[in-house]
């Protein structure tokens, strides 16, 4: 298949509101393509790809080049180039991998160029999310979609799973299952603005400690044990604590989900970056062991002795959690359906250094892979006050509205402003129409997908956590930002500055304050 025909699958994805047509799109490509190809095509319709390139947006940016005339690409060659930019190390790799974009995005057309640049800076954007590739692959394959959400589910790759199914039907499918030592995606969450919130969508609901730590799947067969970060990388060799911990259980097999986090002497959380630098160690562990221990608490289980508990309801899997592990081991729990005592429970791990609390149904399966609506997650918010930098265009039903907004703080060294990412949350409709309007009147560039702005509007945006990202100048990046309103009272010279910002991000949630003997 040429590349031209996936990216006009993309284009009239991105086009439609309509998810029957966006399905139908999509499978209707899948089928067309070759067996070799189904793994690419649904990878990159996915809006993924398996290499990392070591190039950063602004770099794939500024490789576009004269397109070429006619459609001439195929996802094979695509596919290979990637390899071969992938594959680039040593002195001088930088300006190689340079030439080697600029000699496929010279042999792509304007539209296939802007098609391989969205997908890969990760700004696809055609609304080709999970659920919907899930669809159409099953549509493809002429499958249950209940089978292949379960393969998924266990594997993880869209791209195995694509193959599998369109290839082999049902009986590929069949292949994947909860395997001891192959490691699944974990469930996530969805954010919640508050535990009112929270208790007013699940009911009674199982609350539990958000620990800041490093999110760990760990596997037991007798005495054999190993340790995967949420990305699937083992660790095992790096964290010796969490292997003797799981190894203590009387279980001889387990897969349990849990959070591994070096707390100070005291037994308060060290900071999200400092856990961090426990994982990837290969070397001298017995030594930063002994500077900086680690702790793991364990909130689901999986599988236990020869059953898989992913479909079980959760209040099964926490019973069946509880026996299989001594209660050290858990993460702080309170099953509630009373606002007073949930938000007591919020407030007390707050206090502790923690990032809040986590609210889950009774009765939720385990959906691998998943950011389910039965998991909420409910943090301490920050507010801080950005200027628009640039926004862009919206699609579906904000089609024709400037949608996306591109925030900075202000760099009092430079007195310029530094992007920290983007959010198009907490806008309604009469904000998007107020803002498309104001910021075209200060429109200085444009590009196809976005109009660049002076920045001379402030919002106030409400942000639940600052994580580390290459992706922007000052190393940090928003996450969950959601905007609470414009101030028109305030200046661009007022907005938060990038030490402000950094200063959440190296201490989130404030210093935490030890009120009693809680373990953690």
């Amino acid at each position: 298949m040429q590349l031209s025909e996936l990216a006009e699958t993309s284009r009239r994805v991105a086009d439609t509101s309509r998810r029957r047509e966006k399905v139908a799109a999509l499978a209707a490509c899948l089928r067309r393509l070759a067996p070799e190809e189904i793994a690419i095509g649904a990878a990159y319709l996915s809006g993924e790809t398996p290499q990392k390139l070591g190039v950063g947006p602004a770099t794939l940016f500024q490789l576009r080049s004269e397109p070429a005339p006619h459609p001439a690409l195929t996802l094979a060659e695509v596919d290979s180039a990637l390899e071969r930019v992938s594959g680039v190390s040593g002195s001088g790799s930088a300006l190689e991998r340079r030439r080697l974009l600029t000699e496929l995005l010279a042999r792509a057309t304007r539209e296939e160029q802007s098609f391989l640049v969205r997908l890969l800076v990760g700004e696809l954007r055609q609304g080709a999310l999970e659920g919907l590739m899930l669809e159409a692959v099953a549509q493809a394959a002429e499958v249950p979609v209940a089978d292949v959400r379960r393969a998924f589910m266990v594997c993880g790759r869209m791209a195995e799973v694509a193959r599998a199914a369109i290839t082999q039907g049902r009986t590929g499918l069949q292949r994947f299952s909860l395997t001891l030592f192959r490691p699944l995606l974990p469930m996530l969450a969805q954010p919640a603005d508050d535990v009112a919130q929270a208790l007013g969508q699940l009911g009674t609901a199982a609350l539990e400690w958000k620990l800041d730590g490093a999110r760990v799947q760990v596997h037991k067969s007798n005495g054999e044990v190993r340790v995967f970060t949420r990305n699937l990388n083992d660790v095992t060799p790096a964290v010796p604590e969490v292997v003797e911990a799981v190894r203590g259980a009387s279980a001889r097999t387990l897969i349990l989900d849990g959070e591994a986090i070096a707390l100070t002497p005291d037994g308060l959380p060290q900071p999200f970056q400092v856990t961090m630098r426990r994982f990837g160690r290969k070397l001298d562990i017995d030594e930063v062991r002994a500077q900086l221990p680690l702790s793991v608490y364990f909130f689901d289980v999986l599988h236990l002795d020869g059953q898989d508990l992913l479909e079980r309801p959760a209040s099964q899997r926490a019973e069946a959690l509880r026996g299989a592990l001594a209660s050290g081991l858990l993460v702080p729990r309170l099953v509630t359906a009373d606002a007073t005592a949930a938000q007591a429970f919020f407030d007390a791990a707050i206090r502790r250094g923690h990032e809040g609390v986590m609210a889950k149904s009774l009765t939720s399966v385990y959906e691998a892979g998943s950011r389910g609506s039965s998991w909420l997650k409910i943090k301490q918010a920050h507010t801080l006050d950005l200027v628009i930098l640039a926004a862009e265009w919206g699609h579906g039903r904000r089609r024709g509205w400037l949608s996306n907004l591109h925030l900075g703080a202000r760099d009092p060294a430079t007195g310029g402003f530094v992007m920290l990412g983007k959010t198009f949350k907490g806008l309604t409709d009469g904000m998007l129409a107020w803002q498309t309007e104001k910021l075209l009147a200060l429109e200085v560039a444009r590009d196809a997908y976005t109009v660049y702005v002076r920045p001379e509007i402030v919002v106030e945006v409400a942000v639940n956590e600052i994580q580390a990202s290459p992706h922007y100048p000052a190393g940090m990046a928003l996450r969950f930002a959601r905007v609470k309103g414009y101030r028109a009272d305030k200046k661009p010279a007022e907005v938060d500055t990038v030490e402000t910002v950094r200063l959440l991000f190296e201490r989130r949630a404030g210093p935490p304050q030890k009120t009693g003997p809680e373990p953690i």
